[in-house]
């Protein structure tokens, strides 16, 4: 009985993950609202109360401020990644540069928020540590949010060796190259939510992953758009990427 319900909550994110990356434009944002609701419900029904969960309505200025800090240090962050010849090409991706400027502030403004990120840190540093943590501890907690976290992102980094330049020009491309991004990608990520885990925690609020994670993504996409522009002026990715 122990397991249970974090096994369920486990289930929940496999099945939300297939429909995520199988249903991307339509019902993407849609589905990341109602899993985010259902998982909430599963957390609650396991007796985890709104502040375990981060959500606890006296954290949300403390959160709030956590985020715009966090906000800034990303952006700061990919001014100076965007100036540097080596860090540059991995902001020329595909799959953000070749929007217009309305898809750009879609994705920006209501997909990352309310799509990745809403569903993943309810999802991750929310429900999953809360579950797990008040059973085995903190470092449990960390550690099965953290893999997990990895994981899930399995799936949507199959195709990254080729819609990214950095890792394709580092890489290559084929099996191999797929296979390594692939475990980079889980790995990296995996390392990512043990920083918004201890973020949530130390702050004691859900906001305040939150806010780093739509100022990774979300920023990202800003900055991936501004260099494609920037390069269709200037010849191409060899002249934006500074090679």
């Amino acid at each position: 009985m122990l397991f249970i319900p974090v096994i369920v909550v486990l289930g929940v994110l496999v099945l939300l993950n297939l429909m995520n990356n199988r249903w991307k434009e339509k019902w993407y944002v849609p589905t990341c609202i109602v899993g985010s609701l259902i998982l909430l419900g599963i957390g609650l029904l396991d007796k985890q109360t709104w502040t375990e969960m981060g959500l606890g309505p006296g954290t949300y200025l403390t959160g709030l401020l956590w985020a715009l800090g966090c906000v800034l240090a990303v952006l700061a962050s990919y001014f100076i990644g965007i100036a540097l010849p080596f860090t540059r090409k991995f902001f020329y991706d595909e799959r953000g540069g070749e929007q217009g400027g309305w898809d750009l502030m879609r994705n920006a403004l209501v997909i990352v928020p309310f799509g990745t990120v809403l569903l993943e840190e309810v999802a991750f540093r929310g429900v999953l540590l809360a579950m797990v943590w008040s059973r085995f501890g903190l470092v449990w907690g960390i550690t099965v949010s953290s893999l997990a976290f990895g994981l899930w992102h399995i799936l949507p980094s199959l195709v990254m060796h080729e819609t990214n330049a950095g890792v394709s020009s580092t890489l290559g491309t084929g099996t191999r190259a797929q296979v390594i991004s692939v475990v980079l990608s889980v790995v990296g990520t995996a390392l990512a939510g043990v920083v918004f885990c201890l973020l949530r925690v130390g702050s004691g609020s859900l906001l305040a992953p939150m806010g780093l994670h739509w100022a990774t993504n979300g920023l990202g996409f800003v900055f991936t758009w501004g260099l494609f522009r920037r390069s269709r002026r200037t010849g191409g990715l060899a002249a934006a990427s500074g090679e």
